[in-house]
């Protein structure tokens, strides 16, 4: 079967799921290009930034770093530098606002790909009633191979709708671990500056930055 049967045969709601499509695949390319252009720091960044705080040399180590990582550092060290005592709750922020920003996108992505099997539903229960309808219009007397082409019809939805979800729910599920990833990582290196800075008020490090279910927490 082509992509131009499945169309015609598949009516409205398949049009609807491939808008769904579209519309998943732009958010994914979009959402994965922002993750490849985020920037990573070195692998051994706690430990080089555990050297340079000691050593006060961060205005070095972060002047050519890109990332979230290096976002949360630097707001936390110029807070620091600006008299802020509750570094926690500077932390607490900007890790919300990266968070915000990695995740941008993932609310649509996980509507689309739970609300796609159910339209594909949608269209196979309105299929169905419409073969119902045609059995007994004609008094129970209809042929089995046109009875067959019917409900095969209907289910197409369903089928395709499931073949729409899928991908994007897997899709959805590596950008989440992605975006947790580099949310620990946030968390460890507000961990380090906030354990090297004398005096800092950490009476806030147990408020929730609010990341989905509140998984990350401020440290």
């Amino acid at each position: 079967m082509t992509i131009e049967e499945i169309l015609a045969k598949g009516g409205a709601v398949v049009w609807i799921l491939l808008t769904y499509s579209v519309v998943a695949l732009a958010l994914l390319v979009e959402r994965f290009l922002s993750f490849a252009l985020l920037g990573r720091p070195p692998r051994d960044f706690e430990g080089r930034l555990l050297y340079a705080l000691r050593g006060n040399e961060t205005a070095a180590l972060l002047q050519s770093l890109r990332g979230p990582e290096a976002a949360i550092v630097r707001g936390m060290l110029e807070a620091a530098a600006a008299g802020v005592k509750d570094l926690g709750r500077v932390a607490s922020r900007i890790g919300s606002e990266e968070l915000q920003r990695m995740e941008r996108g993932f609310r649509t992505l996980g509507v689309l790909g739970n609300t796609a099997p159910l339209l594909g539903l949608f269209g196979t229960i309105i299929g169905m009633i419409k073969a119902f309808m045609v059995i007994e219009q004609a008094g129970g007397r209809v042929d089995a191979q046109a009875l067959a082409g019917g409900i095969w019809e209907a289910m197409l939805t369903t089928g395709v709708g499931l073949a729409v979800a899928i991908p994007i729910l897997l899709m959805l599920h590596v950008l989440e671990g992605m975006a947790d990833r580099r949310a620990q990582a946030m968390r460890s290196c507000a961990s380090v500056v906030l354990e090297q800075m004398p005096g800092c008020d950490l009476t806030d490090s147990a408020e929730p930055v609010h990341h989905r279910e509140g998984v990350v927490h401020a440290v």
